[in-house]
């Protein structure tokens, strides 16, 4: 077996659930039993043997002896493949959980004395970012060492002068006044016998977004100002222990970073920088002591998904110099993260960073309220000598970066991008003989990236929100390029936290500003905590999110059936960005309505509450109906064909004429939905089979078409149709809904009907004039599903990766090639339609 997981992660450390998910990849074409032991030493099964059980499945809940805070617990899997013969045991695979009671934590929180206000906003106005730090001793050598740290806004722990871990703008957004999350870090090499040090940088991050005038702001608020949390525990090998946590013996300073907004940019003084101030023996004697805070360790809960960390490096491929000379490193594309420095130069100068997208006619960077904000500008002021820095308690959206005051024989390697995002492992390859179709692709993974923080922003600059439309809208295309399984349930733990009492879900979970009106409610928005439990079901074969989230799916439904008036729900955004005003916003949010309820009524379904499912097809039913009454053949826009054509309510003479006008107006460039729309548009043509309309504007360049922003020279996906040639944000994956019919459509990975989990395969793929092949893979629960086709005159081959524990139905194609070749395991369905078991299968048409 390979791939042992814990809750969707290798290995985790610090977990809170108690009865984990359990989940492997096979190494033989099929199970037909399994057996786990687990333990608390490797090969052990003190903690729970299941036995030999019977069946195919590779994700088990744990069901062993009850695990408290610290448990640790190893644990192995064998399996029976089809011919009943049993396999060794895997190697071991291990979680630990994390502090689990409040009465765990012994830590106390602390803060610099200039930082202390709770709520509010200007809370450390005028100072510094704070340096905590406390030294400690240690009777012998550490034989284990857990630090448990948090804090708010943005934290750096560090021992003995190393930091504890690689992930980055540490805690992810939470509303900070319910939840913060902790992290647990093995630190046991960091640590020596005697005397050691732990330190602890905070910046405000946006838990505290501080009133400010000369930059720019999204919003301002305060969940709480700086402070931090860490207790390390220490076991030696005589079985004797230690804790060491923050409290009163610990002592405060200002450190070099003398301000730090969340949008308006970070200032450091390298002069200020302390050497040595967290390792043991630094002098500290002018240091205050640290300021102990009365908050309450009960919100605090572990980290449950991966961090953000740094992913790529991409140094400045040129240094521009503009019209006046001010010099600009560019990067070559649009990221997310932090612009670094690294320079050699004496102490004093003082830098001005300006990150942004585009360049204007003279070469400087542009920056503007509906762009990226402005003005957002970071300052270094430089130490003598050899030195690197960038920002550590924000970050930006930029290609292009100006330094103002930088000397001119400095050249192009002064600037390197940190590129960071969630590190979410990239699952998804995607790849034609057609240049245009890549480059699509590449611009909505880079938009995609550039927004995959701890939640699914937006845009990296101007908002940095949560808006909610994005995450379940377009979850194919996420899920397709990443594995989000862990992180979309962390997402929808984000959003039951924002959900009010009334059952209201806001537009932007957290919900760090109250919007008004639409803005805080629609449909189409606060409906992703409805949809995505269903999502990660059929995706990932996984109940747990639609377990835990019933009720408050329920209560949401409820919400909305509370503001309808008569199956009509009046209220919301309309058809976003949308290119025909005509579409009237009250069909559109019953639309989302609509498909809410007919979610629910499936979600009910499969968990078994037989009544609910009844009563919520009902309920989706009623809508349908006034819809149907209110608006079919009425509103006589694209969007409008297109939501009636997706919910199944136009009539059945009708409909071939309706599929007709979308897919002409398509295929010459007519798009005019916006991005609610835009999903749905891809969906009932590919299930009307309709793809040479698709392939038409997948590679037409006029306006709108993602082609346009090819060849205007978009590197990201941009948020309106007509991208660089129009002032709005250059980093935006909202209109990405075509990369799921690339992997779809194109590359023929789906999912066979009734299926979840890919537990059985669809491949179909598309195959367009102009197209001569296609490779394309995406990871399923067993494993990766992969397709690669290609086509020439006279023939056609395709190639099939099936995961082992999986079965595919293959469709080749019709091209008119009557002589079809297959592998002889292929069981023939009908004409040109195969099933296969895993393994890799060639299949061949042929005049």
């Amino acid at each position: 077996m390979t791939t042992l997981r814990t809750c969707d992660l290798t290995d985790p450390l610090g977990i809170e659930t108690t009865r984990p998910a359990l989940s492997w990849r096979l190494t033989v074409p099929a199970q037909s039993g399994y057996h786990i032991r687990a333990g608390s030493a490797e090969g052990a099964a003190d903690l729970w043997d299941t036995g030999e059980v019977d069946g195919q499945d590779q994700h088990v809940i744990y069901g062993g002896r009850p695990l408290g805070s610290r448990a640790v617990a190893y644990w192995q899997v064998r399996v029976r493949d089809a011919e009943g013969r049993w396999s060794g045991w895997s190697p071991s695979a291990r979680f630990e959980l994390g502090l689990l009671d409040p009465g765990d934590w012994t830590a106390s929180w602390i803060t610099h004395p200039g930082w202390h206000g709770e709520g509010d906003p200007r809370a450390g106005e005028g100072h510094p970012l704070p340096l905590l730090a406390a030294e400690f001793t240690l009777a012998g050598p550490p034989a284990r060492a857990r630090l448990y740290v948090a804090g708010l806004g943005v934290y750096v722990a560090s021992i003995n002068g190393s930091p504890v871990t690689d992930a980055v703008l540490e805690p992810p957004y939470t509303d900070f006044t319910r939840r913060v999350v902790y992290a647990a870090h093995d630190v046991t090499p960091l640590l020596r016998e005697g005397a050691n040090a732990m330190g602890i940088e905070l910046g405000p991050g946006i838990a505290h977004v501080f009133p400010h005038q000369d930059r720019y702001m999204k919003f301002f608020g305060s969940k709480g100002a700086p402070r931090a949390i860490a207790q390390l525990e220490v076991g030696y090998a005589d079985g004797t222990a230690d804790r060491f946590a923050t409290g009163a013996d610990w002592l405060a300073t200002e450190g070099p970073t003398v301000r730090s907004h969340w949008y308006g940019g970070e200032d450091h003084d390298a002069r200020r920088a302390l050497a040595g101030w967290d390792r043991p023996g630094a002098d500290r004697s002018a240091w205050r002591p640290a300021t102990v805070l009365p908050g309450t360790t009960e919100t605090l809960r572990s980290r449950a998904c991966p961090p953000i960390r740094v992913v790529e490096e991409l140094p400045a491929v040129a240094k521009l110099v503009a019209a006046d000379g001010t010099p600009v490193f560019d990067v070559g594309t649009v990221v997310a993260g932090w612009a670094e420095l690294r320079l050699d130069l004496p102490a004093g100068h003082c830098l001005r960073l300006l990150p942004g997208d585009q360049l204007d006619a003279y070469g400087r960077v542009i920056q503007s309220k509906p762009t990226t904000g402005a003005p957002i500008f970071n300052v270094y002021v430089t130490m003598d000598g050899p030195q690197r820095w960038h920002p550590r308690f924000r970050y930006d959206g930029f290609r292009y970066v100006e330094v103002q005051g930088l000397p001119g024989h400095v050249g192009a390697e002064a600037v390197t991008a940190l590129v960071l995002r969630a590190d979410n492992a990239r699952v998804g390859t995607f790849e034609t003989s057609h240049a245009l179709v890549n480059d699509i692709h590449t611009i909505i993974d880079r938009a995609l990236r550039g927004n995959m923080y701890s939640v699914l922003t937006d845009c990296p600059h101007r908002e940095k929100l949560g808006w909610l439309e994005q995450a379940h809208l377009l979850f194919d295309v996420v899920a397709c390029n990443y594995d989000v399984a862990a992180y979309y349930r962390e997402l929808l733990v984000t959003m039951a936290e924002a959900q009010t009492p009334d059952g209201l879900v806001p537009d932007t979970a957290p919900e760090y500003v109250v919007f008004d009106g639409a803005f805080r409610d629609d449909p189409n928005w606060g409906g992703a905590l409805v949809r995505i439990p269903w999502q990660l079901y059929r995706w990932y074969g996984d109940t747990t999110a639609m377990e835990t989230h019933y009720e408050a799916m329920c209560r949401y439904v409820g919400y909305l059936t509370g503001r309808a008036d008569d199956g009509i729900l009046a209220h919301g955004l309309g058809d976003w960005i949308g290119l025909d005003p005509a579409t009237p916003v009250p069909l559109v949010s019953t639309w989302g309505y609509w498909r809410a309820a007919s979610t629910m009524a499936r979600v009910a379904g499969v968990l078994g509450h037989g009544d609910d499912a009844k009563r919520y097809r009902t309920l989706s039913e009623r809508i349908a109906t006034a819809f149907t009454g209110a608006f079919l053949g009425k509103a006589g826009t694209q969007a409008s064909d297109v939501l009636a054509l997706d919910m199944g309510v136009v009539p059945a003479d009708l409909a071939p004429s309706v599929l007709d006008r979308v897919a002409e107006a398509v295929a010459g460039g007519g798009i005019t939905v916006g991005e609610i729309a835009l999903p749905a548009l891809f969906r009932v043509l590919s299930r009307a089979g309709r793809h040479d309309a698709l392939w038409e504007f997948a590679t037409s360049t006029g306006r709108p078409s993602y082609g346009y922003q090819v060849r205007h020279g978009a590197t990201a996906l941009t948020e309106a149709w007509d991208g660089p040639t129009r002032g709005l944000s250059q980093n935006h994956f909202m209109l990405g809904a075509i990369d799921a019919w690339f992997y779809r459509g194109l590359g023929g990975i789906g999912q066979a009907p009734g299926s979840a989990g890919f537990r059985r395969l669809l491949i179909d793929p598309a195959v367009p004039g102009g197209l001569e092949w296609v490779r394309a893979s995406t990871g399923t629960p067993y494993g990766q599903a992969e397709v690669s086709w290609a086509r020439r005159e006279d023939a056609f081959t395709l190639e099939v990766g099936v995961p082992p524990g999986s079965s595919a139905e293959i469709r080749l194609p019709d091209l008119r090639l009557p002589r079809h070749t297959a592998p002889d395991a292929a069981i023939v369905l009908g004409e040109g339609v195969y099933e296969v078991p895993s393994g890799r299968w060639t299949f061949g048409a042929s005049r």
